[in-house]
């Protein structure tokens, strides 16, 4: 009966101190901290009429606001890099009159109109949508994603409820 000696390399673990364990902890808080403070700041900064409202569970957050004539949802699934940051507003129920004509409308205001966000169906709604990993998401972007959508659902909402409005 042979025995292979272990190689030390593969074995080779480093432990983790408790020092060292705590700052790990306090680095991924505060990314998270970081994210959840600048998307409320720049909820802030657009919610004029003071709507905003905040929810905090297992699954993440989720704020939503009032921008001109629609309301805004926020959603940061967590500060992971797997993570997800998504905004979007809903501009129009379906089913909506002449839905083939709609749908050319919203796949060529996707082409010129939309930037990083784009209409999408969620739920029998057409909304704006921007969707993006944690990984690498800087303040910018979380501040360009929300000013987006926001203003994109805003600018075309009644327009598209007067040309398409609900379906008898």
């Amino acid at each position: 009966m042979t025995t292979q000696d272990p190689n030390p390399e593969t074995l080779s673990t480093e432990t983790l101190s408790t020092e060292e364990i705590v700052a790990t902890e306090l680095v991924e808080d505060s990314v998270t901290v970081n994210h959840v403070e600048i998307i409320e700041t720049v909820i802030s900064s657009l919610d004029q009429e003071n709507t905003a409202m905040v929810s905090h569970n297992q699954d993440g957050y989720m704020w939503k606001f009032k921008y001109g004539s629609v309301e805004v949802f926020v959603q940061l699934t967590g500060s992971s890099d797997d993570d997800t940051f998504t905004v979007w507003s809903s501009v129009l129920p379906l089913p909506a009159n002449n839905e083939p004509q709609l749908m050319r409308k919203l796949l060529e205001m996707n082409w010129s109109d939309t930037f990083e966000a784009h209409f999408a169906i969620v739920n029998s709604q057409v909304v704006v949508l921007s969707s993006r990993t944690v990984a690498e998401l800087s303040p910018g972007e979380i501040s360009r994603a929300i000013t987006v959508v926001a203003t994109i659902a805003d600018d075309n909402d009644d327009a598209l409820q007067a040309e398409f409005g609900a379906a008898s």
